[in-house]
């Protein structure tokens, strides 16, 4: 079978040439065809109307994603689908729309072993990996499916991406073909809860002005390890190590992103202490309050204190910004996907 949604163009003229005796002509054609245009019927294209044979052989030996979308909701714009694998495991993805962009925030894992504490997909616990095509699909779903103009990507939804190393960057060549989805690298964001081995791993990988976010929300490691266990395996001096060495282009940053809890990590005190921690990192701050979910213990600070936090931030000479949360009502907010939010879903 030719897999299709996990093979760039180069590798799908390099299956055509082995297996047909084709190249790049056909196969840029095939590609056109399904990624850009959300077709699968390339037997009428020229190209393949020369080569008919061609065009029925490779409809039989075209593997596609056995995905479906099995309900949608959506809230002033944001959409929030869920999609059914080929094992009936159920993922959740999000449409944003924003002045000048649409951005789809994609899951890498069923579930996720990183279990934080403020997390509705914590909860559920690790249940698989996303394979390239799964997560490719998600792109293809919200384009042509759902007939939204995605022009960014970020890969915040369900699972730590970097737990997934291998399929999220096999996702990302794919995305970012430019036969096909042309979603260049600075479009694409890698969100992380502290993996400090994946940081290590994708630096090494040099995709040039890909973009990586950390979840940080503490910065002492008592506070971070009682949120995020995680930080038991990989401490905040690790992470900066990990940072510090991250390839970052000329003018770039590094997202820092921060959850604020109330009466927990928003004190003047976290303020200073996560300026210090920052010292020497090129980043950017988005601040980001609680969105309750499931049964999560904690409260969503009022919007003073969020504002008091973000000038504290400021005060400190950091670049920082006000990240407000969109789709809370349909559980569409950070940290609330995952099993508990499908029941309110419009069922297709």
């Amino acid at each position: 079978m030719l897999n299709l949604f996990a093979l760039t163009c180069e590798e799908v003229a390099g299956e055509m040439s082995r297996r047909y005796g084709k190249g790049m002509y056909h196969a840029a054609a095939l590609y056109r065809e399904i990624f850009k245009k959300g077709s699968t019927s390339f037997a009428k294209t020229i190209e393949f109307s020369r080569s008919p044979s061609l065009a029925v052989q490779l409809a039989g030996d075209l593997r596609l994603p056995s995905c479906r979308i099995i309900a949608t909701q959506e809230e002033e714009g944001v959409l929030k689908f869920a999609s059914a694998l080929a094992d009936d495991r159920t993922i959740e993805s999000v449409i944003i729309p924003a002045r000048g962009r649409t951005t789809l925030c994609v899951s890498s894992q069923v579930g996720c072993r990183m279990g934080c504490r403020f997390c509705a997909t914590g909860e559920m616990g690790y249940v698989r990996n996303l394979t390239v095509e799964e997560i490719v699909w998600q792109v293809h779903a919200a384009r042509f499916k759902l007939n939204r103009r995605v022009d960014n990507i970020v890969f915040m939804g369900m699972g730590e991406p970097l737990d997934n190393l291998a399929n999220v960057t096999g996702a990302v060549r794919v995305i970012g073909d430019q036969r096909g989805f042309d979603m260049a690298p600075s479009h694409i964001t890698v969100s992380t809860a502290g993996h400090a081995d994946g940081i290590r791993d994708l630096a090494a990988l040099n995709i040039r002005k890909l973009r990586l976010a950390v979840s940080l929300n503490a910065s002492n490691d008592e506070l971070r390890t009682r949120l995020m266990p995680i930080n038991q395996r990989y401490p905040l001096s690790r992470i900066k190590q990990e940072l510090l060495a991250f390839p970052v282009e000329k003018g770039g940053v590094i997202f820092i992103e921060y959850v604020l809890l109330e009466g927990i990590n928003d004190s003047r005190e976290d303020a200073i202490g996560l300026a210090r921690y920052l010292t020497g990192l090129p980043v950017r701050v988005n601040v980001i309050a609680f969105n309750p979910s499931g049964s999560n213990i904690y409260t969503a600070p009022g919007e003073e204190n969020v504002r008091r936090f973000c000038g504290w931030l400021a005060g400190e000479k950091l670049f920082v910004r006000l990240r407000r949360s969109r789709g809370q009502a349909i559980m569409a907010a950070c940290g609330q996907l995952g099993s508990a939010a499908l029941g309110g879903e419009e069922k297709l």
